[in-house]
């Protein structure tokens, strides 16, 4: 990636990121991470409505998972990771490896009861640290869970690297929705582009009787995302069996990947990689942007 020298030997930085909290980010980003990590780097994509063909044989792509969300780290607990990563002697960090996934997290270097209680300089200290100083090594993609809203972690990070371009997490709720537009619109800002809109909790099944139930509303991510001409990316359901897996450090699409709700966040994944893919062909990563508040 022309200009990224912090961290050259990544192709594609790509932070996920809400509005505001309890929209289910984390358990989306590590899903996304995983289903891309599975499928290669080559995997077949829906792009505009045609299926592009997949390879006969694949290998998985490298892809790393950066918990940016440093005041309620999650990614550890997701992936059920227990041990922290180690340090060499020249004091690089060597991130943790999980079910083939590179990881690092403030939740690494914090106890339980801990709270992190940081001004800006700090955050943007550790978004240095966790890009320059972990040893990533070659990477295909590098998914960023950040923290909800519009702070300063996410100012720093694309301050620090060109990213590929964000992804924009929202329930189909307006409020949800209506706080999903300001991220949307602070990437806008920062010269960052939008791959694309991805609906959780969309609907709920009964896994008993079958009956569809609309929760959080129906089809608001969708609506949003053609108002503002920006992909929508798909919907994942609304599922005792998404919370039950991540609570427990086995992610869905790791562990049932035939269930309805992982091939939900394949698909999801698959149309991320389209776009990857698009935006690569329209050239390099737009450079970091220097905004003074």
């Amino acid at each position: 990636m022309k200009g990224n020298t912090l961290i050259p030997a990544i192709k594609h930085i790509i932070p996920v990121a809400s509005g505001k909290g309890g929209v289910g980010k984390s358990t989306v980003a590590v899903n996304l991470a995983l289903a891309l990590q599975q499928a290669g780097a080559r995997a077949g994509t829906i792009l505009a409505g045609e299926e592009v063909p997949r390879a006969a044989e694949r290998a998985a792509a490298r892809v790393g998972l950066m918990d940016a969300d440093v005041y309620g780290p999650s990614i550890p607990t997701i992936l059920g990771i227990s041990e922290g990563p180690q340090v060499t002697e020249a004091r690089r960090i060597i991130p943790v490896t999980q079910h083939g996934l590179k990881v690092i997290s403030m939740g690494f270097f914090m106890k339980p009861d801990e709270a992190v209680i940081w001004r800006g300089p700090m955050l943007h200290k550790t978004m240095e640290q966790f890009l320059g100083n972990v040893d990533w090594g070659e990477l295909e993609y590098l998914i960023v869970d950040l923290p909800p809203g519009t702070g300063d972690v996410q100012l720093s990070l694309c301050q620090i690297i060109p990213i590929t371009g964000a992804v924009i997490v929202s329930t189909p709720q307006d409020v949800a929705l209506n706080v999903a537009q300001k991220a949307i619109a602070m990437f806008k800002k920062l010269n960052a582009p939008i791959l694309g809109i991805i609906e959780n909790m969309s609907v709920y099944v009964c896994p008993h009787c079958g009956k569809r139930e609309d929760i959080f509303g129906s089809g608001g991510a969708r609506k949003t995302a053609e108002r503002l001409s920006i992909p929508f990316l798909g919907e994942i359901p609304l599922a005792t069996r998404i919370r039950a897996t991540a609570d427990a450090g086995t992610p869905i699409v790791l562990t049932e990947p035939n269930a309805p709700e992982a091939k939900a966040f394949i698909a999801v994944a698959e149309r991320l990689a389209a776009q990857v893919t698009l935006r690569a062909a329209q050239g390099e990563a737009v450079p970091p942007v220097n905004v003074t508040f």
